[in-house]
């Protein structure tokens, strides 16, 4: 494993921001790191690339400790925060030049260039990072985040505020990065996880709640029966109470039972009440984002 996290928690006074969590990271493979705001996400990436120290746990970057070695972690972790951190006023060359000192690269001229070819920045090269659009900003961000060929790449949000085609741009740079490297990406883009990510872990409240292949989340219990009823106009949702219901939206549901007449039985109240159904359709998969939201808002107070 390229990095592993190990009964990691974090006190910031009585507050309990990550609460003895673990789970670990593979190269080749991309790794969506999600949850609410304010759910621990940041926090850990932060003890993961070295900057903040866990109260206990610890995390290993291929196989270094980060409570131990927090310098030589720095140098095997790229990480690209979700407000990227560029200095304006400096062309794109000469940025990545800096920060390639910064790291005492050798032959760092022939980085650079690698590194421009590679996320592509050939046509914006020679124009000050201030002039880029929010697009090849996000390129010259991950630039920085690779220049020293890290084994693992946090990436916080980097497709926010990008138009379709960016998104599509920076996702594909990301999967073929991805295919040497490990990669934790962590978003709240549900359709970016299910587009890239091989694998999913969620955090909610400093814990985790899901880790676990995508395929396998959207799947959930192989026991249970989902239908998906849609109205023609708003109904009074109390009136399927008595199934595991889960609200879409005033016209729009999701029940859930063990049982296998569970489609026969919906009917039945749907036309004991009179209710404008349009469609029910049977659902062999969650959407990642159904998973999500029920993960996570089950656990609020």
């Amino acid at each position: 494993m390229s990095l592993e996290v190990v009964g990691l928690t974090k006190m910031f006074g009585a507050q309990r921001a990550v609460d003895n969590i673990s789970f670990t990271a593979s190269t080749g493979q991309i790794t969506g790191f999600l949850g609410p705001n304010g759910a621990g996400k940041s926090t850990t990436m932060k003890i993961a690339t070295g900057y903040t120290m866990p109260t206990s746990g610890t995390v290993r970057v291929d196989g270094v400790d980060v409570v131990q070695e927090p310098l030589k972690v720095k140098r095997l972790t790229g990480y690209l925060p979700e407000h990227n951190p560029l200095y304006l006023d400096m062309y794109v060359r000469e940025f990545l030049q800096f920060i390639g000192r910064a790291y005492g690269i050798e032959q760092l001229k022939n980085r650079v260039e690698e590194m421009i070819e590679l996320i592509g920045l050939t046509r914006e090269h020679n124009k000050k990072i201030g002039a880029l659009s929010k697009g090849y900003r996000q390129r010259v961000g991950l630039a920085q985040a690779m220049i020293h060929d890290p084994k693992v790449l946090i990436l916080d949000e980097p497709t926010t505020g990008l138009d379709p085609n960016q998104i599509i741009e920076i996702r594909n740079i990301i999967k073929e990065v991805a295919k040497a490297k490990t990669v934790i990406l962590s978003t709240h883009i549900m359709q970016e996880v299910e587009a890239i990510c091989d694998k999913v872990v969620i955090i909610d409240k400093g814990v985790i709640v899901a880790d676990a292949d995508v395929k396998t989340l959207k799947l959930g219990d192989t026991q249970v029966e989902a239908y998906r009823m849609v109205f023609e106009s708003a109904i009074d949702a109390t009136v399927i109470a008595g199934f595991e219901v889960e609200r879409i939206s005033d016209k729009e549901f999701v029940a859930r039972s063990a049982s296998k007449n569970l489609r026969q039985e919906l009917l039945k109240v749907i036309s004991d009440n009179e209710l404008p159904l349009s469609g029910i359709t049977k659902s062999e998969e969650q959407s990642l984002e159904d998973v999500f939201r029920k993960l996570t808002q089950s656990k609020k107070d």
